[in-house]
């Protein structure tokens, strides 16, 4: 099994707010899952753990389980050495079709956003991290080169934007990341199909990150948002 960085699955099972518990649980655990947070055939908590992990109900617990399930996210196994385990979808998003949906004033306005979060963590990152931080991205970084399945590529992709936050050690960051990524993350991809391995930005973050060069990490992490957000206007401009 992949090994996640501990900021970025704590942010996964951090508690949820009190508005509409089961969807805020549904949401939470599916973004989990599709940006690789959680791993396939990966065994959940059990449900009294989980449950004061995210601080919901075991109810509340049971009914967003039992929605994951009839979304094909979560399979739960009886008997000895059962419990719910995680189940990546397999079907590619259709990304175009979520691009015809935006406008292209709608993909800026994500983009801004966007791109002041990923800065934002980037430059506490580079202020704030320790020696041991720079391990999982570089790890991440070493999967990106390793791989050629494009449907891993692109869970690589947001787990290294995500990663990034963990290491910012700002909880509220890490989950903005997460939620910004299941939003605009395989969106995003779009600006990078074709190609293979990590990009020169990603490493470039990295090395800022490491030399505690604030300013540069966030110029970088922003940029990399912003040219992305760019070509997919370029494609939108094309879509009919």
């Amino acid at each position: 099994m992949t090994e996640i960085s501990g900021g970025a699955r704590l942010a996964a099972f951090a508690p949820v707010d009190n508005t509409a518990r089961v969807d805020a649980v549904v949401r939470r655990l599916t973004d989990a899952i599709v940006l690789g947070l959680l791993a396939d055939g990966e065994q959940l908590p059990s449900e009294a753990e989980l449950a004061a992990q995210l601080g919901v109900s075991t109810v509340t617990l049971r009914e967003a389980l039992m929605a994951l399930r009839q979304q094909g996210m979560v399979e739960t196994r009886r008997g000895r050495g059962g419990g719910s385990f995680v189940r990546v979808p397999r079907e590619a998003p259709a990304l175009l079709d979520r691009l015809r949906d935006l406008t292209v004033e709608e993909l800026r306005d994500l983009g801004d956003h966007y791109a002041a979060i990923a800065g934002a963590a980037a430059r506490l990152a580079a202020q704030r991290a320790l020696p041991g931080d720079i391990a999982p991205l570089r790890r991440t970084l070493e999967e990106m080169a390793a791989t050629r399945d494009e449907a891993h590529l692109r869970r690589l992709h947001g787990r290294f934007h995500i990663e990034v936050a963990a290491v910012s050690q700002s909880a509220r960051l890490t989950r903005e990341e997460i939620r910004l990524q299941a939003d605009i993350g395989p969106l995003l991809w779009l600006a990078h199909t074709g190609e293979h391995g990590p990009s020169a930005q990603h490493r470039a973050i990295v090395g800022a990150i490491q030399h505690g060069d604030g300013d540069r990490a966030r110029e970088l992490a922003e940029r990399h948002v912003l040219d992305a957000v760019e070509h997919l206007i370029e494609l939108r401009l094309r879509e009919p």
